[in-house]
């Protein structure tokens, strides 16, 4: 790889940006930003790197080399931007998620839709056996936003699970972290810790993300090394199974309060035309079009340079 300058580390602080606003979605995962952005390798085999090794490399070879293996400035950068979105866009996600949905759930499905493209076009060959992948990851994900949401709990080993299987959630293209933890009943729990200062909660939140984080980074990076083809079919199976929980129309039959935030917690789509209320269709059909469009635009832009 050659050396990287200032420019491309604000890029990279630039697409952290993004992957912080999508994980601000319920529904829209992280790791489908870092896919479509072309980081998502890196970040896999960067955190990879991240393990008791490099105890002995920093007391043998000192700070550099121990940066340096763990891809330092290009996680800082990348966990940067995820930070600052998080700090300054969250909000305003947040607002356009109570006070205009539909647009909002119209360029991420656009955006989506076009991921599902361009994941899919990395796979080398398509034989049975992708298919069969492709197929399988569509069903686990389309079955995963069917799932009932969980009463809350308060468990330290199920909050250190919920931990971990948001994390891998965040970094896997198609469901979101936010979602799992809503589907798991810990979202209430975790939210209240955070307001509350519950340091005995967060850090066991913290570990469970921690842990889950470097073990699945394993499996990815290992899936990658010796499955590429059929990864790849499974990762893009996820992000067209997960299009069920960002379709924009949408009739709300559930919603839970947790503290000032209220989330929809059983729905079913709907068509436009069922909609209730304003469904603003062309507008939401121009903005699922930029959606798609953004994503070849960035794509082209990236090639040519």
């Amino acid at each position: 790889m050659k050396p990287r300058r200032l420019a491309d580390y604000i890029i990279i602080t630039l697409k952290g940006m993004a992957m912080g606003a999508a994980d601000v979605v319920p529904g829209v995962s992280g790791g489908t930003i870092a896919f479509i952005s072309g980081i998502y390798e890196e970040l896999i085999t960067s955190i990879n790197n991240i393990d008791l090794s490099l105890i002995s490399v920093l007391r043998k070879e000192g700070v550099k080399a121990f940066w340096n293996k763990i891809n330092g400035n290009f996680l800082l950068a990348l966990f940067a931007g995820i930070f600052i979105s998080v700090l300054s866009l969250a909000k305003f996600l947040s607002w356009l998620l109570e006070n205009e949905p539909v647009l909002l759930w119209s360029f991420f499905f656009g955006l989506v839709v076009a991921s599902v493209f361009f994941v899919g076009k990395e796979i080398q060959k398509w034989n049975l056996g992708t298919v069969v992948v492709f197929v399988l990851g569509a069903v686990v994900a389309y079955f995963i936003t069917e799932l009932p949401v969980s009463e809350n709990t308060d468990s330290l080993p199920y909050l250190f699970m919920s931990g971990a299987l948001a994390v891998c959630a965040m970094i896997l293209p198609g469901i979101s972290g936010a979602f799992i933890l809503v589907l798991l009943g810990s979202y209430k729990t975790i939210l209240d810790a955070v307001h509350e200062r519950d340091i005995k909660i967060v850090l066991t939140v913290a570990l469970g993300a921690i842990v889950g984080l470097l073990s699945f980074a394993r499996l990815l990076k290992w899936m990658f090394s010796n499955y590429k083809n059929s990864t790849l079919a499974l990762l893009t199976g996820f992000i067209l199974g997960s299009l069920n929980k960002i379709w924009p129309w949408k009739k709300v039959l559930q919603t839970r309060t947790f503290g000032e935030k209220t989330i929809v917690v059983d729905d079913i789509n709907v068509l436009p035309g069922a909609f209730e209320g304003d469904n603003q269709l062309m507008l939401a059909i121009i903005l699922a079009i930029l959606g798609f469009s953004l994503i070849f635009i960035l794509e082209k832009a990236a090639s040519k340079k």
